[in-house]
């Protein structure tokens, strides 16, 4: 999705930054993306969201060439196929899902425009999660409830951004089931579910559609799925932890 985000933003004509883990593999994206826009401007930075090392590094290299950024798409995500921590030792779903975006999202507010649009990838599963205390100490991993569960943090973290922060425009969108690598699950039926499954999956070009409307929006708080949105429902907007959930991640950030 990130890829067929690039390419539709650049046909509109903005300037895209590529944020990639793999910078290689980046590379050949924005390539064929200038072939089919030769007048493009897009470049690529590395950016590893399992590492806050790799997020502060990114935010330093936008600093140091002075630009300033309209529009932010935290679209990358992960569903981890078993426990680990990164070197900053955080769960790994956890940190690619909630922390990194978190991260890199705080960094760069004093680069963000006014009126700078966000837009966090969240995921249908969110009405699945649960979000506690216990969040940053879990250790009884599941592989699709700890997903459902950083999916939900994103959530409330774009809540609470929104909040502290209204000269932005933050808004979540959710892309459906989207036919990418994220949906295998490493099983021995996998190829049998490709079969049955893939076909009735969203494209990529069509699941990341709701972000860029939300993006070009002027909105604030809605939720973005299919062809339409709407407010964020309330039952997030009132979440006992809000407040306590962005503290305790900028204390684990320290």
């Amino acid at each position: 999705m990130g890829s067929a985000a690039s390419l539709e933003l650049v046909k509109r004509g903005w300037s895209v930054i590529m944020a990639c883990r793999n910078p290689e593999k980046g590379e050949g994206v924005r390539q064929n993306i200038i072939r089919a826009v030769p007048d493009a401007d897009i470049t690529l930075r590395k950016l590893n969201l399992e590492s806050c090392r790799s997020v502060r590094s990114f935010v330093e290299s936008i600093k140091s060439d002075d630009l300033r950024i309209d529009a932010l798409f935290n679209n990358a995500g992960v569903i981890s196929r078993g426990f680990s921590r990164t070197e900053d030792g955080f769960e790994n779903t956890l940190a690619v899902n909630y922390i990194g975006p978190y991260l890199l999202t705080t960094e760069l507010l004093p680069v963000l425009s006014e009126r700078a649009g966000i837009v966090n990838m969240v995921s249908l599963t969110c009405k699945y999660g649960n979000v506690g205390k216990d969040l940053f100490d879990r250790t009884d991993f599941k592989r699709l409830k700890t997903y459902s569960d950083t999916k939900l943090a994103l959530l409330l973290f774009s809540i609470e951004l929104s909040r502290r922060c209204p000269s932005l425009n933050v808004n979540v969108s959710d892309p459906g089931i989207v036919d990418s690598n994220m949906i295998s699950m490493g099983k021995w039926f996998d190829p049998l579910a490709d079969i049955l499954f893939r076909p009735f999956c969203s494209t990529p070009e069509k699941g990341v559609a709701p972000a860029l409307r939300a993006l070009e929006s002027g909105t604030s708080l809605h939720y973005y799925v299919g062809k339409g949105d709407k407010p964020i429902p309330s039952r997030y907007l009132e979440h006992p932890l809000l407040e306590w959930l962005w503290d305790e991640t900028a204390m684990k950030l320290k």
